[in-house]
């Protein structure tokens, strides 16, 4: 699974099955920092209803609510460490 729309889709996949529910990454940020992140996605929290500038989809990017900073952040796909979404881990 080289290809990153490959990989893109099968992260994807994974962390949609979890429904909302909260889980767990663990990621390399930008800077290069490990970062463990308990996010979950579908929250429609502080949401004012104008959008992002620009798709972070097309950008690799998949936005996610932190549950422990209580705000929305991006979690770099093609950096994925590992995951563990409804129990199940899974290592990149």
């Amino acid at each position: 699974m080289k290809d990153k729309n490959a990989i893109f889709n099968y992260v994807t996949g994974i962390i949609n099955k979890s429904n909302g529910k909260i889980f767990k990454a663990v990621f390399l940020k930008k800077n290069g920092d490990v970062r463990h992140m308990l996010c979950r996605t579908n929250v429609k929290k502080g949401i004012l209803g104008k959008g992002m500038s620009y798709n972070p989809i097309k950008k690799g990017l998949l936005p996610v609510y932190d549950m422990e900073k209580n705000g929305f952040r991006m979690i770099n796909i093609n950096k994925i460490i590992c995951l563990k979404v409804n129990g199940v881990n899974y290592d990149f």
